[in-house]
């Protein structure tokens, strides 16, 4: 499994992180979180460097980590401050503390080399902060399937129709054809379905009267984060991409955690243009993409099982695969580079 160390992956959300010990994996890595007396969030390496103890397993005393196994003490920072009974502390006693970067209810982490760390690389939506949209955090969908799967069903619009037929999907997208930007960062899969019924996900509030547009923008940015911009608008001959924001207009967010080579985290939340501070209506769309998001993931694990086992002949691609091939071979080449 190819992991893109050099980039910010989202340790959970902020919500998560209290003034206690959290053992966190990423990338295969296991890391001990928590919340300074500050208001900061640190991020060390679960593992002292003596026996190799879990540091999550020891106490939290003040913004210290006492390691639970002979009392060895860690700041913040990784810097061992206190060994017991010994009055010398050697350079060699310290832990790697990775970077923190914290915005919008999201705490990132930075878990290749730390001479690269970058901030503005943190991803950003404008709409986030904007207070014309709504922003509500949804949940974390624990996967057991690798994030390569999971990010290319997040690139993927030709699924909708098959695997979300009651919620976010029906039978008048299976023939509309799929458009593909695969050159950049974000890679972006979409379509436009022109004078078709609600999907059953807007269908439920009555948003609409007759036919709409809907209109489905798969974007992937590199390494694992998906915006899914979709939404409708009364069906009209003459409406233009540019005019999406005058219609019901949703950006589903998943941030896509690799736990390891076949586990993942979706953390995802939902960002709207319609009924702005209505919790109820956030808390009914919740449970809307709860079911569909389910769907993707019974589909997902049992793809996974199968990769799992031995081959057994050939796979084929088909021209729906655009994206997914792309990102993968990107992923592949950012992986690589790392080796160099």
């Amino acid at each position: 499994m190819a992991f893109v160390k050099n980039a910010w992956y989202v340790a959970g959300w902020s919500g998560e992180f209290e003034h206690q010990l959290h053992r966190v994996k990423i990338l295969d890595e296991d890391l001990v979180v928590y919340r300074t007396s500050t208001g900061e969030v640190a991020a060390l390496k679960d593992r002292c460097p003596h026996k190799l103890l879990p540091l999550s397993k020891g106490r939290l005393i003040d913004d210290r980590i006492e390691c639970g196994y002979h009392g060895t003490t860690f700041g913040a920072d990784g810097r061992c401050t206190r060994i017991p009974g010994q009055p010398r502390i050697p350079p060699t006693a310290c832990v790697r503390a990775f970077p923190i970067h914290e915005r919008h209810g999201i705490v990132w982490v930075w878990m290749g080399d730390a001479d690269k760390v970058d901030t503005s690389t943190v991803f950003d939506l404008p709409q986030i902060s904007d207070p014309a949209w709504d922003g509500h955090q949804g949940d974390a969908l624990h996967i057991k399937s690798s994030y390569i799967n999971v990010a290319e069903n997040l690139v993927d619009p030709a699924h909708v129709t098959y695997v979300h037929p009651t919620t976010l999907g029906s039978a008048s997208h299976a023939n509309v054809p799929v458009e593909y930007e695969t050159k950049g960062d974000p890679i972006l899969a979409y379509r436009w379905i022109r004078n078709a019924p609600p999907i059953p996900f807007f269908a439920q509030f009555d948003m609409f009267e007759g036919n709409v547009d809907r209109w489905q923008y798969f974007y992937l940015h590199l390494p694992s984060t998906a915006v899914v911009d979709f939404g409708s608008a009364d069906a009209d001959p003459d409406s233009t991409e540019d005019r999406r924001h005058e219609g019901v207009r949703m950006f589903s967010l998943h941030f896509l955690t690799p736990v390891s080579a076949n586990y993942t985290i979706d953390r995802w939340m939902h960002i709207r243009n319609t009924r702005v501070g209505d919790e109820e209506f956030a808390r009914a769309l919740d449970e809307s993409f709860r079911a569909a998001f389910a769907e993707d993931k019974d589909i997902l694990e049992a793809v996974q099982v199968e990769e799992e086992k031995p081959p057994t002949g050939s796979r084929i691609q088909l021209s729906i695969d655009q994206a997914c091939i792309a990102y993968r071979a990107r992923i592949a080449k950012l992986a690589e580079a790392e080796q160099l």
